[in-house]
């Protein structure tokens, strides 16, 4: 696999056409005297925070899906369904939904719903998850790990065609000429892939032509260009043009300076960062690995100048046609996270478009 940067040239000439999202999983905040909120108030203020993003005049809104004590939010179709009757441009996403641990028959039925409910602005993003508590939970082994998410990912893209449909497998019960229902209005559910760094991965979003977005959690975003030129060369091998789209999703804070942001996200990302950690064996993280992860990794932390700058030369480096934000960062608490939003919506993201416009016109010149 070789590392040449992707032909971006197609995404620099419609910079317009650019989409920008932001996405959470819900994380369970603090308030102003540190006291950890209660679950039930983090998804009513996700809730909120969404409404905000729709008002800044974002494209997209992400959920995502986890069963464990530090996130609030299982179930994210719901969450979504609250944002659905009270938005009115945003798209509206899991981020991601954990498939292999679910039925994708009743995934299909609650996005669909979803889509109705929001007049065909509904989207799912999916993936294995970064987290194994719902396998347990809902009475699934690891050990078929891969098994389950490969089945019941070919049994979803079936479903997308909203047709009768044929299939067998040795994780749930055949289907035979069985239809699902709601069907949506356009004929089809918008989908996703979650990809975390796996060529396999990048190749089955080929395969069904399920369009690929990118987990770039850490590390620099140069690493990630050997996937992005397997996605692109995969798709002219196989005779489709290189025209599906591909997303990035990436952390990050924005508040008015580069120091307050680094000190008001800091604590809040140690806790997190050192907590999950602890669970798979990492060392606690350091100030000059947060300080290193914000200059040269995927940490997208700073003024708004600052994180528009890093966005748009990520955006350039990769070719993606849509960067969200993970904007929520552990008990980092809400009002801060309204400002992230509002600063993101209102300031970072017409100064990547004015950056990204700006090259192109030096381009053309």
């Amino acid at each position: 696999m070789h590392t040449t940067p992707p032909d971006n040239e197609t995404v620099v000439d419609n910079v317009r056409e650019i989409e920008f999202g932001l996405d959470t999983f819900g994380d369970i905040t603090e308030d102003a005297q540190g006291q950890r909120v209660s679950q039930a108030q983090v998804i009513r203020d996700v809730v909120t925070q969404g409404q905000l993003a729709d008002e800044v005049g974002l494209d997209f809104f992400g959920v995502g899906e986890h069963h464990r004590d530090d996130f609030s939010i299982a179930a994210p179709e719901t969450v979504l369904a609250a944002l659905a009757s009270t938005t009115e441009q945003i798209q509206l996403g899991s981020a991601v939904t954990v498939l292999s641990s679910d039925d994708p028959v009743r995934v299909f039925e609650r996005f669909a719903t979803l889509d109705a409910l929001s007049s065909g602005r509904a989207e799912v993003v999916l993936g294995r998850g970064s987290f194994v508590e719902s396998f347990p939970l809902f009475g699934y082994r690891l050990e078929d790990y891969d098994k389950l998410f490969t089945e019941k990912f070919e049994l979803f893209h079936r479903l997308l065609d909203e047709g009768p449909v044929n299939w067998s497998g040795e994780t749930r019960a055949p289907l035979q000429n069985m239809e699902v229902f709601p069907k949506t209005e356009s004929g089809r559910l918008k989908a996703w892939l979650g990809v975390g760094g796996s060529p396999e991965s990048v190749l089955r979003s080929v395969q069904y032509q399920i369009p690929m977005m990118l987990a770039v959690i850490g590390g620099a975003p140069e690493r990630f260009v050997p996937y992005v030129d397997l996605y692109r060369r995969a798709q002219a091998e196989s005779g489709v043009a290189p025209s599906m789209p591909l997303a990035l999703h990436s952390p990050g804070f924005v508040a008015p300076t580069d120091e307050e942001a680094k000190e008001v996200m800091w604590p809040h990302h140690q806790k997190m960062r050192d907590r999950i950690g602890a669970e798979r064996g990492w060392g606690p993280i350091s100030t000059i690995e947060y300080e290193r992860e914000i200059q040269g990794g995927s940490l997208y932390v700073g003024s708004p100048e600052t994180v528009a700058r890093k966005i748009a030369r990520t955006i350039k480096l990769l070719g993606v046609n849509r960067f969200d934000l993970k904007y929520s960062a552990g008990t980092l608490g809400h009002d801060q996270l309204m400002r992230n939003i509002k600063l993101y919506g209102t300031e970072v993201v017409p100064r990547v478009r004015e950056i990204l416009a700006g090259e192109l016109d030096e381009k053309s010149e």
